[in-house]
């Protein structure tokens, strides 16, 4: 199973475009966001994706009222308000922006899941703490480090390529 994971789309909508439409192109079964949509109107484009997503909130998502009645609005979204638990691909995976550090070092070290992705940081990165793959896709938007990206995860060889968009 091929997971596409993005993060911090913060309402850059040429990037979310890009996004989906790479996200599209890889052919993933499904799609992560880590949270910091930001604004309402940003949901409908990300529902031009044809895999499901499954999102979280992030710490700059304004109305979260109004982000889930955008998410209700099409079957294939759901947002699961801070925190989401999967099982995808034979994997766990924890979803969470990653704004709250505790709760996410608390994650990852307890090594409940096999995967823990995360957002918040603006930075790519991946790495493994113990049995854990930790993933943070960087920053879709690219507004603070001018190099928006987005990674998929392979569930089958659990790897993550990294996409600049």
């Amino acid at each position: 199973m091929r997971i596409g994971i993005l993060s911090d789309t913060h309402d850059h909508i040429e990037m979310v475009d890009a996004a989906v439409g790479q996200l599209n192109r890889e052919r993933v079964d499904l799609v992560l966001h880590a949270g910091d949509y930001i604004s309402p109107f940003v949901i409908p484009r990300l529902a031009r994706l044809k895999p499901p997503m499954v999102g979280v909130l992030g710490n700059n998502d304004g109305d979260h009222h109004l982000l889930a009645a955008r998410f209700a609005e099409h079957e294939h979204l759901s947002l699961r308000g801070n925190f989401a638990a999967i099982t995808a691909g034979g994997m766990t995976i924890g979803l969470l922006h990653g704004d709250d550090r505790e709760l996410l070092q608390a994650l990852i070290g307890r090594e409940a899941f096999d995967v823990v992705v995360h957002g918040h940081t603006h930075q790519v990165g991946v790495r493994r703490s113990g049995r854990t793959l930790v993933v943070n896709p960087g920053e879709a938007c690219g507004y603070l480090t001018g190099k928006p990206t987005i990674a998929v995860l392979d569930t089958v060889a659990r790897n993550v390529e990294l996409l600049p968009l």
